[in-house]
């Protein structure tokens, strides 16, 4: 008996990976977990796709047959914020930090299990989706910062601050709890909401670094986001 599989329900993925190979792996396994899965082998291909459907969500790999997957990425947060997951080789520090800095919603190095893959997935799209994320008011403010949940923007002295989807994550979870000292497992658990041992964990430290150079006066000693040493962090300020 042939299975009809109902293409308008299922979540779309755009997949640019010119890794053959790879790219049917990947897209056998995610099919079989009821993703809807477009192949695109280089960044031309990938961006006209883009531009000519809808995605969920787009896996991009950084090196490819025509450029680099960060420029793609940067245009694209351009015009969307749809969620994008780094396929890369490298895991150095100064790659994580450019394509997070870029506006990506998170990061997998090569080579990396199916189990993985789809946890990552699954996490970036329950994170990204606007009915996951319920807030108890549209505004919060904090000194001279102001959170807007409904836009998802920060301003601080009423300029906006611009940041990455992930960013945004991480201060709403830390303003939404003032005062409080969260465990990094707790942040993650709330970031990611997949089991650990598939988190890095210096990808947090990445975040409140780049958080604190945005957000602080002066991002060495912090008046927002603190450090509680051996434990976790802390939105130093109250919120109203």
């Amino acid at each position: 008996m042939n299975i009809v599989r109902d293409e308008a329900n299922m979540e779309k993925i755009l997949v640019v990976e010119d890794d053959e190979s790879l790219a049917r792996g990947i897209r056998f396994a995610l099919e079989r977990e009821g993703f809807q899965i477009i192949p695109a082998v280089t960044i031309h291909e990938g961006e006209k796709l883009f531009h000519s459907q809808t995605f969920d969500l787009i896996l991009l790999d950084i090196t490819l047959p025509d450029g680099n997957g960060f420029e793609l990425c940067k245009r694209i947060r351009k015009s969307s914020r749809t969620p994008i997951i780094f396929l890369t080789a490298c895991d150095e520090e100064v790659n994580i930090v450019l394509g997070l800095d870029i506006g990506a919603d998170d990061y997998i190095t090569k080579p990396f299990r199916v189990r993985e893959l789809i946890s990552r997935i699954r996490a970036v799209l329950r994170r990204t989706s606007t009915s996951s994320s319920v807030m108890n008011s549209s505004l919060l403010k904090s000194g001279n910062v102001v959170v807007n949940f409904l836009q998802r923007k920060i301003y601080k002295n009423n300029y906006e601050i611009l940041l990455t989807p992930m960013e945004f994550k991480l201060i709403s979870i830390l303003c939404q709890n003032p005062l409080q000292v969260l465990t990094r497992n707790q942040i993650l658990e709330n970031i990611w909401d997949i089991d650990g041992e598939f988190i890095d964990d210096n990808t947090l430290s990445v975040h409140i670094r780049r958080l604190r150079e945005k957000l602080e006066d002066d991002p060495s000693n912090p008046d927002f986001i603190v450090t509680v040493r051996g434990i976790g962090y802390k939105w130093n300020q109250e919120c109203v």
